[in-house]
Protein backbone atom coordinates (compact mmCIF):
# COMPACT_ATOMS: atom_id res chain seq x y z
CA UNK A 1 0.00 0.00 0.00
CA UNK A 2 1.47 3.73 -0.79
CA UNK A 3 0.43 6.65 0.81
CA UNK A 4 0.77 10.20 -0.54
CA UNK A 5 0.23 13.34 1.94
CA UNK A 6 -1.82 16.00 0.59
CA UNK A 7 -3.35 19.24 1.94
CA UNK A 8 -6.35 19.52 3.40
CA UNK A 9 -9.33 21.77 2.18
CA UNK A 10 -11.80 22.76 4.65
CA UNK A 11 -15.19 23.57 4.48
CA UNK A 12 -14.46 27.08 6.32
CA UNK A 13 -10.96 28.24 4.92
CA UNK A 14 -9.55 27.37 8.37
CA UNK A 15 -6.27 25.89 8.28
CA UNK A 16 -5.84 21.81 8.70
CA UNK A 17 -3.24 19.28 8.80
CA UNK A 18 -2.37 17.85 5.73
CA UNK A 19 -3.75 14.11 5.14
CA UNK A 20 -2.54 10.80 3.63
CA UNK A 21 -4.61 8.91 1.06
CA UNK A 22 -3.57 5.27 0.42
CA UNK A 23 -3.76 3.78 -2.97
CA UNK A 24 -2.23 0.30 -4.62
CA UNK A 25 -0.39 0.54 -7.72
CA UNK A 26 -0.40 -2.26 -10.19
CA UNK A 27 0.96 -3.64 -13.57
CA UNK A 28 3.96 -1.92 -15.01
CA UNK A 29 4.46 1.73 -13.55
CA UNK A 30 6.31 2.95 -16.68
CA UNK A 31 3.12 2.10 -19.12
CA UNK A 32 1.70 5.35 -19.93
CA UNK A 33 -2.02 3.78 -20.24
CA UNK A 34 -3.38 4.62 -16.18
CA UNK A 35 -6.55 3.29 -14.94
CA UNK A 36 -8.03 5.38 -11.65
CA UNK A 37 -10.33 3.65 -9.61
CA UNK A 38 -12.18 4.97 -7.13
CA UNK A 39 -14.67 3.10 -4.47
CA UNK A 40 -18.54 3.82 -2.94
CA UNK A 41 -19.57 5.97 -0.14
CA UNK A 42 -18.40 3.09 2.62
CA UNK A 43 -16.16 0.77 0.55
CA UNK A 44 -12.39 0.98 0.04
CA UNK A 45 -9.88 0.52 -2.67
CA UNK A 46 -8.86 -3.28 -2.19
CA UNK A 47 -12.08 -3.88 -3.54
CA UNK A 48 -10.87 -3.19 -7.12
CA UNK A 49 -8.42 -6.06 -6.69
CA UNK A 50 -10.22 -8.60 -9.10
CA UNK A 51 -10.61 -5.84 -11.29
CA UNK A 52 -6.47 -4.46 -11.33
CA UNK A 53 -5.48 -8.01 -11.85
CA UNK A 54 -7.01 -8.24 -15.36
CA UNK A 55 -6.17 -5.07 -16.30
CA UNK A 56 -1.96 -4.53 -14.94
CA UNK A 57 -0.95 -6.98 -18.11
CA UNK A 58 -2.40 -4.01 -20.42
CA UNK A 59 -2.47 -0.64 -17.99
CA UNK A 60 -0.72 0.60 -14.46
CA UNK A 61 -3.99 0.31 -12.10
CA UNK A 62 -4.31 2.61 -9.17
CA UNK A 63 -7.16 1.91 -6.80
CA UNK A 64 -7.45 4.81 -4.37
CA UNK A 65 -8.65 4.92 -0.85
CA UNK A 66 -10.86 8.09 -0.67
CA UNK A 67 -10.14 10.26 2.72
CA UNK A 68 -12.21 8.47 6.20
CA UNK A 69 -11.98 5.17 4.35
CA UNK A 70 -9.63 2.05 3.91
CA UNK A 71 -5.99 2.79 5.34
CA UNK A 72 -6.18 6.39 4.39
CA UNK A 73 -6.12 9.12 7.21
CA UNK A 74 -9.21 10.57 8.96
CA UNK A 75 -10.69 14.38 8.73
CA UNK A 76 -9.95 16.25 11.87
CA UNK A 77 -13.02 17.79 11.65
CA UNK A 78 -16.02 15.95 10.58
CA UNK A 79 -17.95 18.92 8.09
CA UNK A 80 -14.96 18.47 5.70
CA UNK A 81 -16.22 15.26 4.58
CA UNK A 82 -18.91 17.36 3.32
CA UNK A 83 -17.07 19.80 1.15
CA UNK A 84 -17.08 18.20 -2.60
CA UNK A 85 -13.83 20.53 -3.32
CA UNK A 86 -11.83 18.55 -1.14
CA UNK A 87 -12.34 15.33 -2.86
CA UNK A 88 -11.40 16.90 -6.40
CA UNK A 89 -7.88 18.59 -4.61
CA UNK A 90 -7.19 14.96 -3.34
CA UNK A 91 -8.00 13.51 -6.76
CA UNK A 92 -5.44 16.30 -8.53
CA UNK A 93 -2.71 15.91 -5.84
CA UNK A 94 -2.83 11.75 -6.88
CA UNK A 95 -2.99 12.85 -10.59
CA UNK A 96 0.20 15.19 -9.94
CA UNK A 97 1.74 12.66 -8.26
CA UNK A 98 1.31 10.30 -10.94
CA UNK A 99 1.99 12.52 -13.80
CA UNK A 100 5.50 13.69 -12.26
CA UNK A 101 6.71 10.33 -12.71
CA UNK A 102 6.87 10.21 -16.13
CA UNK A 103 9.03 12.37 -18.79
CA UNK A 104 7.36 13.36 -21.92
CA UNK A 105 5.15 10.00 -22.69
CA UNK A 106 1.56 10.56 -23.51
CA UNK A 107 -0.79 9.68 -20.75
CA UNK A 108 -4.35 7.85 -21.26
CA UNK A 109 -6.30 7.86 -18.28
CA UNK A 110 -9.58 6.17 -17.84
CA UNK A 111 -11.71 6.20 -14.36
CA UNK A 112 -13.19 3.38 -12.99
CA UNK A 113 -16.01 4.32 -10.09
CA UNK A 114 -18.35 2.50 -8.27
CA UNK A 115 -20.81 4.99 -6.91
CA UNK A 116 -19.36 7.82 -5.26
CA UNK A 117 -16.29 6.81 -7.20
CA UNK A 118 -18.34 7.59 -10.06
CA UNK A 119 -19.35 10.64 -9.33
CA UNK A 120 -16.36 12.10 -8.68
CA UNK A 121 -14.71 10.98 -11.92
CA UNK A 122 -17.63 12.91 -13.54
CA UNK A 123 -17.19 15.93 -11.85
CA UNK A 124 -13.09 15.42 -12.67
CA UNK A 125 -14.12 15.20 -16.14
CA UNK A 126 -15.28 17.99 -15.96
CA UNK A 127 -12.77 19.98 -15.04
CA UNK A 128 -10.08 21.82 -17.24
CA UNK A 129 -6.67 21.73 -16.89
CA UNK A 130 -6.40 18.67 -15.19
CA UNK A 131 -2.80 17.32 -14.77
CA UNK A 132 -3.77 14.48 -17.29
CA UNK A 133 -7.02 14.53 -18.57
CA UNK A 134 -9.67 11.63 -18.22
CA UNK A 135 -10.19 9.76 -21.83
CA UNK A 136 -12.86 7.38 -20.76
CA UNK A 137 -15.11 6.69 -17.61
CA UNK A 138 -16.74 3.58 -16.38
CA UNK A 139 -19.08 4.32 -13.49
CA UNK A 140 -20.99 1.82 -11.62
CA UNK A 141 -24.33 2.67 -10.99
CA UNK A 142 -24.55 6.01 -10.23
CA UNK A 143 -26.43 8.55 -12.26
CA UNK A 144 -27.05 12.47 -12.40
CA UNK A 145 -30.58 11.94 -10.58
CA UNK A 146 -29.90 10.32 -7.01
CA UNK A 147 -33.84 10.25 -5.02
CA UNK A 148 -34.19 10.83 -1.54
CA UNK A 149 -35.83 7.67 -0.70
CA UNK A 150 -32.63 5.51 -1.57
CA UNK A 151 -30.55 8.31 -0.42
CA UNK A 152 -32.48 7.79 3.18
CA UNK A 153 -32.30 4.02 2.70
CA UNK A 154 -27.98 4.40 2.67
CA UNK A 155 -28.35 6.73 5.71
CA UNK A 156 -30.48 4.24 7.96
CA UNK A 157 -26.68 2.22 8.14
CA UNK A 158 -23.83 4.37 7.11
CA UNK A 159 -22.48 6.37 10.14
CA UNK A 160 -24.22 3.72 12.84
CA UNK A 161 -20.69 2.25 13.31
CA UNK A 162 -21.33 -0.86 15.21
CA UNK A 163 -18.96 -3.28 17.11
CA UNK A 164 -19.28 -7.36 16.28
CA UNK A 165 -17.44 -9.39 18.82
CA UNK A 166 -15.49 -11.72 16.12
CA UNK A 167 -14.66 -11.26 12.48
CA UNK A 168 -17.65 -14.31 11.38
CA UNK A 169 -20.52 -11.90 13.12
CA UNK A 170 -18.92 -8.62 11.05
CA UNK A 171 -19.05 -10.47 7.74
CA UNK A 172 -22.20 -11.91 8.44
CA UNK A 173 -23.77 -8.09 8.76
CA UNK A 174 -21.51 -6.49 5.76
CA UNK A 175 -22.95 -9.72 4.04
CA UNK A 176 -26.75 -8.79 5.06
CA UNK A 177 -26.05 -4.59 4.67
CA UNK A 178 -24.56 -5.39 0.95
CA UNK A 179 -27.01 -8.10 -0.49
CA UNK A 180 -27.90 -5.41 -3.36
CA UNK A 181 -24.46 -6.33 -4.69
CA UNK A 182 -25.30 -9.69 -6.23
CA UNK A 183 -24.40 -12.81 -5.83
CA UNK A 184 -20.50 -12.55 -5.03
CA UNK A 185 -18.70 -15.90 -4.12
CA UNK A 186 -17.65 -17.00 -0.63
CA UNK A 187 -14.09 -15.86 -1.41
CA UNK A 188 -15.19 -12.47 -2.82
CA UNK A 189 -17.18 -11.97 0.22
CA UNK A 190 -14.33 -13.38 2.62
CA UNK A 191 -12.18 -10.75 1.00
CA UNK A 192 -14.47 -7.58 1.18
CA UNK A 193 -14.73 -8.56 4.80
CA UNK A 194 -10.64 -8.60 5.60
CA UNK A 195 -10.70 -5.66 4.02
CA UNK A 196 -13.46 -3.70 5.78
CA UNK A 197 -12.58 -4.66 8.58
CA UNK A 198 -11.20 -2.96 11.55
CA UNK A 199 -9.64 -4.48 14.88
CA UNK A 200 -10.04 -2.98 17.84
CA UNK A 201 -8.01 -3.09 21.17
CA UNK A 202 -10.94 -5.16 23.40
CA UNK A 203 -11.28 -7.49 20.37
CA UNK A 204 -14.09 -6.52 18.78
CA UNK A 205 -14.69 -5.62 14.88
CA UNK A 206 -15.87 -2.55 13.08
CA UNK A 207 -15.72 -1.00 10.08
CA UNK A 208 -12.66 0.63 8.21
CA UNK A 209 -14.16 3.73 7.65
CA UNK A 210 -15.16 7.22 9.88
CA UNK A 211 -18.14 7.02 11.33
CA UNK A 212 -18.40 10.92 10.82
CA UNK A 213 -19.00 10.38 6.41
CA UNK A 214 -22.55 10.23 7.43
CA UNK A 215 -22.28 14.19 8.39
CA UNK A 216 -24.34 15.24 5.43
CA UNK A 217 -27.48 13.10 5.99
CA UNK A 218 -27.19 13.68 9.81
CA UNK A 219 -27.24 17.45 9.31
CA UNK A 220 -29.25 18.27 6.11
CA UNK A 221 -32.42 17.24 4.86
CA UNK A 222 -32.11 14.29 2.70
CA UNK A 223 -33.57 15.69 -1.09
CA UNK A 224 -33.30 14.11 -4.05
CA UNK A 225 -29.85 15.04 -5.73
CA UNK A 226 -30.16 16.88 -9.39
CA UNK A 227 -26.59 16.64 -11.68
CA UNK A 228 -28.05 16.84 -14.81
CA UNK A 229 -26.52 20.15 -15.55
CA UNK A 230 -23.04 18.37 -14.68
CA UNK A 231 -24.01 15.49 -16.76
CA UNK A 232 -25.24 17.70 -20.01
CA UNK A 233 -22.08 19.21 -19.83
CA UNK A 234 -20.10 15.46 -20.21
CA UNK A 235 -18.15 14.30 -23.26
CA UNK A 236 -16.12 11.40 -22.64
CA UNK A 237 -16.77 8.05 -23.69
CA UNK A 238 -18.50 6.62 -20.81
CA UNK A 239 -19.54 3.44 -19.81
CA UNK A 240 -22.26 2.95 -17.06
CA UNK A 241 -23.18 -0.63 -15.36
CA UNK A 242 -26.82 -0.45 -13.51
CA UNK A 243 -27.78 -3.17 -11.45
CA UNK A 244 -31.66 -4.07 -12.64
CA UNK A 245 -32.65 -3.87 -9.35
CA UNK A 246 -31.14 -0.60 -8.12
CA UNK A 247 -32.81 1.83 -6.36
CA UNK A 248 -29.33 4.52 -6.99
CA UNK A 249 -29.98 4.70 -10.69
CA UNK A 250 -33.85 3.94 -12.11
CA UNK A 251 -34.02 2.56 -15.45
CA UNK A 252 -35.32 6.23 -16.64
CA UNK A 253 -32.22 7.99 -15.46
CA UNK A 254 -30.43 5.73 -17.33
CA UNK A 255 -32.32 5.89 -20.43
CA UNK A 256 -31.98 9.75 -20.62
CA UNK A 257 -28.27 9.28 -19.74
CA UNK A 258 -27.58 7.24 -23.32
CA UNK A 259 -29.14 10.11 -25.11
CA UNK A 260 -28.41 13.21 -23.00
CA UNK A 261 -24.30 14.36 -22.03
CA UNK A 262 -21.96 11.60 -22.54
CA UNK A 263 -24.63 9.59 -24.17
CA UNK A 264 -23.39 6.71 -22.25
CA UNK A 265 -23.04 2.81 -23.15
CA UNK A 266 -25.64 1.20 -20.63
CA UNK A 267 -24.93 -2.27 -19.53
CA UNK A 268 -27.73 -3.48 -17.25
CA UNK A 269 -27.22 -6.41 -15.17
CA UNK A 270 -29.62 -8.77 -13.85
CA UNK A 271 -29.93 -10.21 -10.35
CA UNK A 272 -28.02 -6.98 -9.09
CA UNK A 273 -28.72 -4.09 -7.30
CA UNK A 274 -26.71 -0.98 -5.99
CA UNK A 275 -23.46 -1.77 -7.04
CA UNK A 276 -21.85 -3.72 -9.28
CA UNK A 277 -19.20 -4.47 -7.99
CA UNK A 278 -16.66 -5.31 -10.89
CA UNK A 279 -15.71 -8.50 -9.38
CA UNK A 280 -16.78 -11.14 -11.58
CA UNK A 281 -15.71 -12.30 -14.74
CA UNK A 282 -18.73 -10.87 -16.63
CA UNK A 283 -18.17 -7.56 -15.21
CA UNK A 284 -14.60 -7.39 -15.50
CA UNK A 285 -14.68 -8.02 -19.27
CA UNK A 286 -17.29 -5.58 -20.23
CA UNK A 287 -14.89 -2.98 -18.01
CA UNK A 288 -12.00 -4.34 -19.81
CA UNK A 289 -13.53 -4.54 -23.30
CA UNK A 290 -14.24 -1.14 -22.98
CA UNK A 291 -11.15 0.28 -21.48
CA UNK A 292 -9.43 -0.92 -24.28
CA UNK A 293 -11.43 -0.19 -27.07
CA UNK A 294 -12.72 -3.63 -27.71
CA UNK A 295 -16.69 -2.71 -26.67
CA UNK A 296 -19.12 -3.71 -29.09
CA UNK A 297 -21.42 -0.76 -29.76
Amino acid sequence: MNRLLVPTLSADDKPREPHHIAYTDWGDRDNPHIVICVHGLTRNCRDFDYLARALQADCRVVCVDVVGRGQSDWLQEAQDYEYYPLYLADAISLLNHLRSQYTTTPIVLDWVGISMGGLIGMVMALQSNLPIPINRLVISDLGPLISAVALKRIADYVGKDPRFASFEEFKNYMKLISVSFGPLTDEQWEHMAIHSAREYPDGSYGFRYDPRIAISFKTHEITDIDLWAQWDQLNVPTLVLRGMNSDILSSETAAQMQVRGAKAKVVELPGIGHAPMLMDDNQIKIVRDFILNEFAC
